[in-house]
């Protein structure tokens, strides 16, 4: 068999993780519809991820949200959503970038898809990475480039390797 240098396992799975954040992002404007609700797998530890220290001890591989009468401001970038939650009584917010789900489910509909977090392109998005350089330099950490002012910067370092 030939080898795939197309990546088609990961332009699939971007393209799925793509209808989680359309679905994510029409519900952050709109509200849930009927009776559409969803079941939200992640790994608690893949990067770019953000949830207490309390919730990380008590999920430390994976952990299911669920999107459905009680959370409130979502909000869905390119590469993450963030969403308000309560656990125990504590309100919680969490950053899951869409490169940690591991599955989707609404089960009013019947509607699942599962994800390999190994296939994701990258697991930092390009803003993301342009950020931390902006931080370092003005932490002084890292000279800044001479030059017009533009900034390139290489995800090569950030991809995963097939």
């Amino acid at each position: 068999m030939a080898e795939d240098h197309m990546r088609y396992d990961i332009l699939a799975q971007e393209a799925l993780r793509g209808v989680v954040r359309k679905v994510l992002a029409e519900v952050s404007r709109t509200g849930l519809p009927g009776e559409h609700h969803f079941f939200i797998s992640f790994a608690t530890r893949a990067p770019g991820v953000r949830i207490s220290e309390e919730l990380l001890k008590q999920y430390d591989k994976e952990m299911t949200i669920v999107l459905q009468n009680q959370y409130w401001d979502l909000k869905v970038t390119e590469s993450a959503f963030e969403v308000g939650l309560s656990f125990n009584g504590q309100p919680e917010m969490l950053h899951i970038p869409f490169a940690a789900i591991k599955g989707f489910f609404d089960p009013s509909v019947q509607f699942g898809l599962q994800f390999d977090p190994a296939t994701a392109a990258d697991d930092r998005d390009a803003e993301e990475v342009e950020a931390d350089v902006e931080t370092e330099e003005a932490a002084g950490d890292t000279p800044a480039p001479e030059g017009s002012g533009e900034k390139v910067v290489s995800l090569d370092a950030f991809r995963k390797k097939p």
